[in-house]
């Protein structure tokens, strides 16, 4: 039974799995997005996102507690440097599981594991997503269905006032 047991040991000892996961959050880090299994992915999110919130605020106390778990200097500074301001003012979820189907050795069913802010698909061009209800909505489509009757009046203006120059 696993009564209180609250995180997946990944059918390893804890000395590998630590290793383990400190070398998978380093090339997450690196990379920005990695293929591995679900549970592995899973185990990832649990293991990097506090490692993100420490990074937030760059004191030597938090570098250290980064360093103690991801033994990688490059990955601790680029952590500090980059991501750290790229996701300052977002309050957690930095990383996304997408499912990706089963292995086709195996079976086992993968997964790719990616920091949020740095996929331009979900996010183009660094843009935020809008949070907006329902309400906020419908308000959007009424402006868009008036805006480019405005825009094409202007343009139409300004033909007119380059024919009537000529």
């Amino acid at each position: 039974m696993r009564h209180g047991k609250k995180f997946n040991h990944l059918g390893r000892k804890s000395a590998h799995r630590k290793a383990m996961l400190a070398n998978m959050a380093c090339s997450l880090i690196e990379h920005k997005r990695i293929n591995t299994t679900e549970a592995k992915a899973k185990a990832l999110r649990q293991y990097v996102e506090p490692l993100i919130t420490k990074s937030k605020s760059d004191t030597t106390h938090n570098r250290r507690v980064v360093f103690s778990y991801l033994k990688n200097k490059y990955a601790v500074t680029e952590l500090f440097k980059e991501i750290s301001v790229k996701v300052g003012d977002r309050p957690g979820g930095y990383v996304r599981i997408i499912k990706l189907g089963n292995r086709q050795g195996d079976n086992a069913s993968m997964a790719m594991i990616e920091l949020v802010d740095y996929n331009e698909l979900y996010n183009p061009k660094g843009k935020k997503a809008k949070k907006s209800t329902r309400r906020a909505g419908r308000k959007k489509k009424s402006d868009e269905a008036q805006a480019p009757v405005k825009e094409v009046a202007a343009s139409e203006e300004k033909e007119t006032e380059g024919k009537s120059e000529e």
